[in-house]
């Protein structure tokens, strides 16, 4: 078990909570995990629990969700408080957006020589990122990631669903009973444990409004989905796709069409990797393939770069 304390630091002048793991006695890259759309940092220890020995972990909460908020809410104190009834989006969610904070986080920490590891929107974000710090980013891992396909009738329907996850969901949420349970089921292929549903239930009810629909309307639009691709393609860095056989949300041709855009693609190896029996939470669903799966691709361009 890796017991970290919670750090807070000012990244484009908002509070960023994030834990970074001890320096590691090898010269190993720093992995730097982002986590998807209404999640948090939790998501990834499981992940980071085994590979902390080997690699120094870095893992955020992302502007306006987990613990990375302008104003804490206690909901212990007022679980009815509900967030505002206003549903226009804000700018400045965009995945580029996001990957600017990252890069000043990574500069503010002096982290260099890293990989990203991004889940859902979070591998949006490390691309864009990637192509943002072409010196300090040495490769990207996607998990349950992709896109680059704009299908109107699928968008607006997800982006509609997407509204109303963000406006219907008063403080007081926390306290029904069994809807952690309902959470646990959400997107998985197997159930996840009810502290994981739990987990869930509070990410989704405490996310700052305007980061939660701006962050859904800002990477969802036509010319964001199709401007990903062009990123993927743009990459002189290592990218590779982790896809779980059984996502409902990113089903894993996406995840093929979006990879097939980066010159991996052709590769011997190529650059995507299919999970069985698996959902859209690989870290926690099967958190020893993904740390399998991580590790080789780590090892393999350690082998290559000593080579060179």
């Amino acid at each position: 078990m890796v017991n970290l304390a919670t750090n807070i630091v000012e990244v484009g002048g908002h509070p960023h909570a994030y834990e970074l793991t001890p320096t590691t006695q090898s010269p190993s890259p720093v992995l730097v995990f982002v986590h998807g759309w209404l999640l948090s940092r939790a998501y990834w220890q499981p992940v980071v629990e085994q590979l902390a020995d080997d690699f120094r972990c870095l893992t955020y909460d992302l502007r306006g969700f987990g613990g990375s908020q302008m104003q804490q809410v206690d909901t212990s104190s007022n679980p009815s408080a509900a967030v505002s009834t206003s549903m226009e989006a804000l700018p400045g969610y965009t995945p580029a957006d996001y990957a600017r904070d990252l890069t000043e986080l990574l500069q503010r920490l002096q982290l260099d020589k890293v990989w990203l590891v991004g889940h859902s929107l979070g591998g949006s974000i490390a691309l864009w990122a990637a192509e943002q710090m072409p010196d300090r980013v040495k490769g990207v891992i996607c998990v349950n990631s992709g896109g680059g396909i704009y299908l109107k009738e699928e968008f607006e329907r997800f982006r509609a669903a997407g509204e109303k996850l963000v406006k219907l969901r008063p403080r007081w949420l926390c306290y029904l009973p069994l809807l952690d349970v309902m959470m646990s089921w959400m997107n998985v292929a197997s159930p996840l444990s009810l502290a994981w549903g739990r987990q869930r239930l509070l990410d989704w009810t405490v996310a700052e409004r305007d980061a939660a629909l701006g962050a859904l309307l800002e990477s969802t639009t036509e010319d964001e989905v199709h401007r990903l691709p062009q990123v993927v393609s743009r990459l002189q860095q290592p990218v590779y796709f982790i896809t779980g056989q059984k996502d409902t949300v990113m089903e894993p041709q996406y995840v093929q069409h979006l990879a097939s855009f980066h010159p991996l693609f052709q590769s011997e190896e190529g650059n995507v990797i299919q999970i069985p029996n698996c959902g859209h939470l690989a870290m926690l669903e099967r958190t020893d393939s993904v740390v399998e799966n991580i590790q080789t691709i780590l090892t393999r361009h350690r082998q290559t770069a000593q080579q060179a």
